[in-house]
């Protein structure tokens, strides 16, 4: 616990930790549980009820669980990323991955002239690229080499490989990582249908191949062809984890509280004052809060930052946000695979979206989803007692569309404290829709409305809502100044770091816990992720609570102090 330390006059009591961390994200965990294993003392604060950001879950009619955004994560085998993240720590063993179809394939990509299902392992991945495009087959060949040299050279750096070396081995593939995703495509000659079949998974970072760099799209690539897991116990149960460390380690989680800025005296952060007034101090704050939100808000903008980078923050622009359809059946599907599907309308997935806009534009209706994902958290956890009951079905149906204002019928989204959620534009607009993407999703599983027992939708403003982020998107920042740049996890404020989605480690669970790995490793001054791989453990397990029967990593995110607090929603 931080020191308790008396108010002045009629001012509210002063708290002092080591270091505050503003956001309970898997990257402001992850921050957190590493500085609580070096000895810090430790806060985090959570505005929700429940720490995970978009790792979190919710929990409908006491029968269903529904993850916010765990659909699947890369890279989980025994040397992988996260575990060995988890392993750094001392909780790899609370953590259970189990894998979709890797051999047969764990996404499968639809369209009307073509199905591929992608395994694990770039030399399947191009093999069977290839014999579907057998006429566009030496460009495949000629992108999948390209796309491996790029995503290598990340896998370098991630762990320590001084860039400068990198350009030194290989000065031209290192220059690609300043273009995009589609110019690789056209540099290797692939058409619109091609274009389609390698892009595919772009609603996993939520662009089109010209909006985002060619190193972002074959690191999201690779760490899935590294083979394709998903949680046992869903994404709380991940979370839940890193609490138990941080708590273990003497570092301490509050929920529904709430920072109103971040204190910062002669160009160093002191602290963080809370919207009851409250001052935690601390000589290191890591804001895992919304980028464009911790500059322009909780710091004050150019009270703290030079004008240059509140002007590039306060322009930049956002990736797109998406919308997901919940949905539960009291029946099983038949003959699905062990994995994600993602089905697009045509051919050109390209063409099909920026048709959508424009149709948009034009008339202010939408006439069709032209893409859509899928994710069976039933199939990928099948048996699990919290995510359906036994002969139920759960899935999650996702796609792309506008996130503003005008596109939702609102005249103010939740950050600026606008009430939207009963404006009879926003609610029409939200019904149109769901009927969409339900008429969409039938196209490929058959139908199923008539075995709906719940059905719900969630919109770019109701992740604003819950997750504070800009634009309600969980993919960051699409610019911020000249190009597709990202801010790194260090800033200009001395004792400040970021970390989440927004900085340059990238969106996703695994870019989000490499993010918080690089902040740790700049605090405490050491090369944490490559020694972690190589098998360092900070985290000591003797100290980590006992599960006992009935663990709920649920109730354990909120906080050792909240745990048995009221309006905790059950299953059964």
């Amino acid at each position: 616990m931080g020191e308790q330390l008396r108010g002045t006059g009629a001012g509210p009591a002063e708290q002092r930790y080591d270091a505050v961390v503003v956001g309970s994200g898997v990257g402001g965990l992850v921050t957190a549980g590493y500085l609580a294993a070096d000895g810090r003392r430790v806060l985090v604060l959570e505005q929700h009820d429940v720490a995970g950001g978009n790792a979190h879950v919710f929990r409908r009619r006491r029968r269903y669980e529904f993850d916010v955004g765990t659909h699947y994560l890369g890279d989980c085998g025994p040397d992988g990323l996260l575990p060995s993240v988890l392993s750094g720590l001392g909780v790899a063993g609370r953590v259970r991955f189990r894998p979709l179809d890797n051999v047969g394939g764990f996404d499968r990509i639809i369209t009307p002239t073509a199905l591929v299902d992608v395994p694990a392992g770039w030399d399947r991945y191009r093999d069977r690229l290839a014999a579907a495009l057998p006429a566009e087959a030496d460009a495949v060949h000629r992108f999948v080499d390209l796309a491996t040299a790029v995503a290598g050279a990340g896998r370098a750096s991630l762990l320590g490989t001084p860039m400068v070396e990198l350009f030194r081995r290989s000065p031209q593939t290192m220059r690609w990582n300043r273009r995009t995703l589609g110019q690789a495509l056209d540099h290797c000659g692939l058409s619109a249908r091609g274009r389609t079949l390698l892009a595919a998974q772009a609603g996993n970072y939520g662009a089109m191949p010209d909006d985002v760099g060619l190193a972002e799209h074959v690191t999201m690539m690779d760490h899935y062809l590294r083979g394709a897991y998903y949680p046992e116990g869903g994404g709380q149960a991940l979370v839940a984890a890193f609490v138990e460390a941080l708590e273990a380690y003497g570092g301490e989680l509050r929920t529904r509280c709430e920072a109103r800025r971040i204190l910062i005296e002669k160009g160093r952060a002191t602290g963080v004052e809370l919207t009851d007034g409250t001052r935690v101090l601390a000589p290191l704050v890591v804001s895992n809060a919304d980028y464009r939100s911790t500059v322009l808000d909780l710091c004050g903008g150019e009270e703290a930052f030079p004008a240059d980078l509140v002007a590039r923050t306060r322009a930049a622009t956002m990736r797109d946000a998406v919308v997901a359809v919940y949905v539960a059946l009291d029946t099983e599907l038949p003959d699905l695979p062990n994995a994600n599907i993602w089905w697009h309308a045509t051919d050109d997935m390209e063409g099909a979206h920026a048709e959508m806009l424009d149709h948009y534009a034009r008339t202010g209706t939408l006439d069709r989803i032209p893409q859509l994902a899928f994710s069976f958290a039933s199939v990928k956890d099948a048996g699990s007692p919290a995510v359906c009951p036994p002969g139920h079905s759960n899935f999650q149906l996702m796609t792309i569309l506008p996130s503003g204002e005008g596109f939702w019928g609102t005249g103010g989204g939740p950050l600026a404290g606008g009430p939207y959620r009963r404006r009879p534009a926003y609610l029409a607009r939200k019904r149109e829709v769901t009927e969409l993407v339900l008429d969409a999703a039938e196209q490929v599983l058959g139908p199923f409305r008539d075995r709906i027992t719940h059905v719900e939708t969630a919109t770019p403003l109701t992740n604003e809502r819950y997750i504070r982020a800009s634009g309600g998107t969980p993919y960051g920042m699409a610019t911020w100044g000249a190009g597709r740049q990202r801010p790194d996890v260090r800033t200009e404020v001395e004792g400040l770091y970021v970390v989440g989605q927004n900085t340059r480690h990238g969106s996703g669970m695994a870019g989000v816990a490499a993010g918080g790995m690089a902040a740790v490793s700049h605090i405490l001054g050491r090369p944490l992720l490559s020694e972690v791989f190589a098998g360092t453990v900070l985290g000591d397990p003797a100290r980590l609570p006992r599960r006992e029967a009935g663990w709920d990593p649920l109730r354990v995110s909120r906080g050792r102090a909240r745990q048995h607090a009221k309006g905790l929603a059950r299953i059964g």
